[in-house]
This record gives C-alpha cells, structure tokens and sequence, in this order.
C-alpha cells in the first residue's frame, strides 16, 4: 500500500513539474523547464536497461532515466515544452504490438502530453527523429491507457514536422 501511495505521489509530482515548466516569463518570451527536475524510480530504470539489454540495443541514457536513440536530428528549430509540435508517431510495447500511430502529421501543445514526450522532443530539431525507450513514469504510469498496460514500457519513433 505504501509502496503505490508513494508511485501515485510521484506521478503527481511529474504532472505538477511538467506543467508548471510551461509559465513563461513575459519579459522574454522564453519557456523555462527543468529536464532533468523528474527522475524516475530506480527499478523503472532497470526495466528499460534489461529491454535494451536483451534486444542488444544501443541508446543514451537521458537525466530523467529514460533512454532514446537520435535516428535524425534535424535542421530546424528545436522546440520548447510550451511549444505546439507537429509529429508523425509509431508507439509499441517491447513485444512489438503497434498501440498507436499516425501515418499524418498531427499537433499537439508539448506541455500537454507525457512527459518523456516532452522531455525527448526537445532534444531534436524539426525534420529530426527520435526513438524513445519510456519507463512507465514517463509514459502512462501504473493505471495504463487503452489497450497499454499498467507499468509498461513503451517505445516510440517521433518525427518532429514542424513547430508551431
């Protein structure tokens, strides 16, 4: 019980620090975000380094204890978490299984999506791609999503189009 308590107290935690990194300062129009403010659990961490362990599988380790691979980095601008992102996306489960994916692009407001999202977009440029190895913190947490399951780690390919 205390056990789920303290990873529903952190998931809390991780909305609060994303979202209160979208306040902009007035004075210069720039997007304060800390991205290294959240790491997840250890054992989170383990999971994601057995997965890329066992499929023989090289990435960088990012502050957070996700791990990502830049595929392209780009050439354009490079967006913040307060950003609108327009992406192209294919996310899995480790056992391969699609759970969603768009074959157009579509937008979405940076600050309002899950935070290894928004921890991993921001370190390509537009017409970059990224492949991201989310622990479940980062991702959708104990409860799942959809046909996601609870404590999953999830994989995503994101071309980031355009910002906006």
């Amino acid at each position: 019980m205390k056990k789920q308590m303290n990873r529903i107290l952190a998931g809390c935690m991780l909305i609060v620090l994303m979202a209160s990194g979208c306040f902009k300062d007035n004075s210069d129009d720039n997007c304060t975000f800390d991205p290294c403010a959240f790491v997840v659990p250890a054992a989170e961490t383990v999971m994601v380094e057995e997965y890329l362990s066992t499929n023989n599988i090289t990435a960088t380790k990012h502050c957070s204890g996700m791990y990502y691979t830049i595929i392209n980095p780009g050439t354009g601008n490079t967006p913040e978490v307060c950003d609108g992102v327009s992406v192209k996306y294919v996310g899995t489960l480790t056992n391969g299984t699609a759970f969603d994916q768009t074959a157009d692009p579509v937008n979405f407001n940076l600050s309002t999506l899950i935070g290894g999202w928004q921890l991993g977009i921001p370190l390509i440029k537009t017409g970059g791609k990224i492949r991201l190895y989310l622990p479940p913190s980062l991702g959708y947490g104990t409860a799942g999503y959809g046909s996601v399951p609870g404590n999953a780690v999830l994989i995503f390919d994101i071309d980031l189009v355009a910002i906006y």
